[in-house]
């Protein structure tokens, strides 16, 4: 079923390249901070264990095992286990590269062999498992990550928030009546609740950074055309990439330097491993793409990360959207809406009839209908304003290093607030309201990171945005190691955990 993964349908990218020397993530990487006291390692320190002896890939699989199969029924972040296979590789050993024995999981837009697709979607039930896979996932690996299942999605990535219809919703850790976010809902479950180190997560208009605020994790969303993948973006169309949640900012940044793309239109960067030594100048963005200011708790994380970035010397001062903001995100939601009317289509190819909500959930085919009630030429024009935003997106950084702002408008909403049959029209506007941060840097093909900073009064995690300029990745990570030693969050632990 790769023909019909989000990407697929909206020409969108996963990365491009090939792996860089197997020993990127080794002991001489950046540490956590001592003060962080974290809970439960990360995977750079489960890999070193494994490289010295202190226990095997196959006694760690076996421990990880275990707690998904406690946490599963209360979380519901697998959507397919492979726990048989996982366990025989581990066992066996023999893997290589800087997270070799690492247990990990795929986001299940993306094809693993051997493993169903489902694309958190009733359509796909019965359909067989994958026979092929792309080199992204290959990419991972080769960097010796060893796979035990799927992570849950929404219904083809299309929502932030990972609660498919036909399948029990994903629930948040820090409270398990709240949103765990999406697409990569499934995936931040998994790492928050320390079930793993680390997960595969993609982002099309905000799936890395939402759900990372949601869960209260380090999410950051690479450049178009930077990691590996077999047809990399080229244009505002091609907004999907891939990368990762994790819990440090080191696992993040071995993994990209694991994955890059060493012959594609950036320059590598390689494994950053040190904190930022210069002074930026950080543009300070608080109304939300329709124009309204975020919730107080959200607005109050907000001015605390900028105070925060005071204090380590950076200059802040306010700035506002580059572009006509309400018109992009009209724009944004037309090119959104392409993807499901192609996937409409491709069912309805596929069973020789349209399909209807006992298939597709009713926002996937409100989205396509949205595209069929267009005039002629809406969509291509709607994707002309797109390309001038990434030129205005760019402009913004001869004033700024980086911009700092909510990933969310408010925490993470109760589950059914944007799920999928919720009514098409005032779904839409909540969309609207609440996701108004993210879609740009996914059209202009730039860097963003959800940094987790802050917590509210009633422990739901609050992350904050800073986005960059097309490829400067290294500026962001060496910003994130600054921003994790002054404020670290490794020792949060959410109620529900392994």
């Amino acid at each position: 079923m790769t023909e019909l993964t989000r990407r697929g349908l909206l020409a969108a990218t996963a990365g491009a390249g090939a792996l860089t020397a197997a020993g990127c993530a080794t002991d001489t990487a950046v540490t956590v901070p001592a003060n962080a006291a974290p809970w439960t390692p990360d995977a750079t320190e489960w890999a070193s264990r494994i490289r010295k002896g202190e226990l095997t890939a196959g006694e760690l699989m076996e421990a990880t095992v275990r707690k998904a199969e406690a946490l599963q029924p209360k979380l519901n972040f697998i959507v397919n286990s492979d726990f048989d296979r996982a366990l025989d590789q581990a066992k066996k050993g023999g893997q290589t590269g800087p997270f070799a024995g690492v247990p990990f999981l795929v986001k299940d837009l993306d094809d693993y062999v051997g493993m169903p697709t489902r694309s958190g979607s009733r359509w796909t039930l019965g359909h067989p498992p994958a026979r092929t896979q792309d080199v992204y996932i290959d990419s991972f690996q080769r960097a010796g990550l060893v796979f035990f299942g799927k992570s849950a999605t929404p219904e083809y990535g299309f929502l932030p928030t990972t609660e498919p219809i036909g399948y029990n919703p994903t629930r948040n850790p820090w409270n398990p009546d709240r949103s765990s976010g999406g697409s990569s809902g499934g995936a931040a479950v998994a790492v928050a609740s320390g079930v793993i180190p680390m997960a595969h997560a993609s982002d099309g208009g905000g799936s890395i950074r939402i759900p990372s605020s949601n869960c209260g994790l380090f999410g950051l969303k690479p450049s178009r055309g930077r990691l590996i993948d077999p047809n990399p973006g080229k244009s505002a169309v091609d907004i999907s990439v891939n990368h990762a949640v994790t819990r440090t900012v080191r696992d993040s940044a071995a993994l990209f330097a694991a994955t890059e793309r060493q012959d594609g239109p950036l320059p590598p960067i390689g494994m950053v491993t040190t904190p930022l030594r210069r002074k930026l100048k950080v543009g300070l963005l608080m109304t939300s793409g329709s124009g309204k200011a975020p919730g107080p708790a959200v607005a109050a994380a907000i001015q605390s990360t900028g105070r925060l970035l005071e204090g380590l010397s950076h200059h802040v001062e306010p700035t506002d959207w580059p572009m006509d903001s309400v018109q992009f995100g009209q724009d944004f939601l037309t090119l959104w809406s392409s993807g499901a009317a192609m996937l409409v289509e491709a069912v309805g190819k596929a069973i020789g009839r349209a399909p209807d909500a006992t298939l597709l959930e009713p926002f996937s085919l409100g989205m396509a209908q949205l595209i069929a009630t267009l005039p002629p030429g809406a969509l291509q024009a709607a994707i002309g304003r797109l390309e001038a935003d990434v030129r205005s997106y760019d402009s913004w950084f001869d004033r700024y290093d980086v911009i700092l702002s909510p990933v969310l408008a408010t925490p993470a909403v109760e589950l059914g607030y944007v799920s999928g049959d919720v009514p098409f029209e005032e779904l839409s506007r909540r969309l609207t309201d609440y996701v108004g941060y993210t879609p740009l840097q996914n059209v202009a093909g730039a860097p963003s990171m959800s940094v987790p900073l802050d917590w509210t009064e009633d422990g739901l995690p609050v992350g904050s945005q800073i986005c960059a300029r097309v490829g400067q990745e290294k500026l962001l990570f060496e910003l994130a190691y600054q921003l994790e030693a002054a404020q670290p969050w490794a020792g949060r632990k959410p109620p529900i955990s392994a």
